[in-house]
């Protein structure tokens, strides 16, 4: 029995002119995943790129992760077959015997994209149909609502069987649509945030905000495994960790206590900035949501864009707690976000901080930092690692 793996683009087949090299890139991006688990075959026919593994590969561990390359909007387990009827009568039942046997309903969809071969849709399904019958006879058939449907593909080298059709991670590939620096904490809001804008194509760099000894190796490990997840999607990424403590402390000291907050948030941006100039990345990505905590005010949104020349991207601005912790768990990151160890983004916060800070007396506190210094302190010493997902 030969097993392969088809995949269904999305609105890669939307693309135009510029499809081949979306394609490329999602050919590239499933390489690289796949590669570690061992040799495969690709091939691309009618909108369907058929990936097909060598004898000693784990097919099912090889569509899982399938299902988390950016770019694929489904895919399915299938039998290839030669173009005979009878091969197919022999062979589907056992194939799907892991769909078919707890399911009480069912329905053949027959799908003939080679006009040559001698049968036409209706009948391809009647006859498996027929015969899933008589080797499952508990099942009847549904074709409105069926519990499983049983799907049969006829090209123009071969004829694929396949049952259940799985939902892919959908988007553009990854690093279709540039780069972008991620500032990424430990908490629930900034992995996602980053995992939504991979899903657009964008290429992360992340970057994380350290404060020794107020924060210990731990919370930097957290880092590291938030990434490492979002990282099962995008392939890899490089992480950049910056010692954050010269510069909270020096803003404790010399700044009013209710800009504490505004503040550090604009220093780590200009941070940002200029690892994301050294990157070559187009823009910066934060997990900030609207009205969330003081920092995330209009005001203070604002106060923290004006340092900043690349755009600021934050997909999740308009999204409500609920809907971010549930993308958190579908994704995997929510049980390490809420591990119970301190990022820099909790030292020294202030007790009222302003919500609505002005311009001027921003500009006043500010006078009493070396700005300029303390930024270039910060870029220098910045320790940089590459960051993979267990399947890159």
């Amino acid at each position: 029995m030969r097993e392969v793996i088809l995949i269904k683009y999305g609105e890669l087949v939307l693309k135009g002119q510029n499809r081949r090299q979306f394609e490329e890139r999602l050919l590239r991006n499933l390489r690289g995943r796949l590669a570690p688990l061992g040799a495969f075959g690709y091939s691309y026919a009618q909108s369907t790129l058929t990936v097909t593994p060598a004898d000693d590969v784990d097919t099912g561990r090889a569509a899982d992760y399938v299902g988390t390359v950016f770019g694929i909007v489904a895919y399915s387990r299938a039998l290839c077959l030669p173009k005979e009827m009878d091969a197919v009568l022999a062979q589907a039942g056992d194939y799907l015997a892991g769909d078919l046997l707890g399911a009480q309903t069912f329905k053949v969809e027959g799908k003939r994209s080679d006009k040559r071969f001698p049968l036409g849709s209706p009948q391809i399904a009647a006859d498996l149909g027929e015969r899933l019958l008589a080797q499952y006879p508990h099942l009847t058939v549904d074709v409105h609502h069926p519990d499983v449907t049983v799907t049969v593909e006829v090209r123009d080298q071969y004829i694929f069987v396949h049952g259940k059709q799985h939902p892919g991670a959908g988007g553009l590939p990854a690093g279709s649509s540039g780069r972008a620096v991620l500032l990424i904490s430990g908490g629930i809001d900034s992995p996602v945030a980053g995992w939504m804008m991979a899903r657009r194509g964008v290429s992360l760099v992340g970057v994380h905000f350290a404060s020794p000894p107020y924060t210990g190796p731990w919370a930097e490990k957290k880092v590291h495994t938030l990434l490492g997840r979002v990282a099962e999607y995008t392939g890899g990424s490089y992480l950049h960790t910056v010692h954050f403590t010269k510069v909270q402390e020096a803003i404790k000291k010399h700044c009013p206590d209710e800009l504490g907050t505004v503040l550090t948030r604009r220093m780590m941006m200009r941070v940002a900035e200029r690892i994301a100039r050294t990157e070559r990345a187009e823009c910066l990505i934060t997990g900030e949501n609207l009205g969330q905590v003081a920092s995330q005010t209009l005001p203070a949104l604002a106060s923290t864009d004006s340092v900043c020349t690349l755009p600021v991207f934050r997909p999740l601005i308009g999204m409500d707690k609920k809907e971010i912790i549930a993308l958190a768990r579908n994704i995997g990151t929510f049980d390490t976000s809420i591990l119970p160890y301190e990022d820099c983004c909790t030292v020294f916060t202030p007790k009222h901080p302003r919500t609505r800070p002005k311009p001027d007396i921003i500009a006043a506190a500010e006078a009493k930092l070396d700005v300029a210094g303390l930024v270039e302190e910060c870029v220098a010493n910045a320790r940089g690692q590459v960051i993979l997902g267990e399947s890159a």
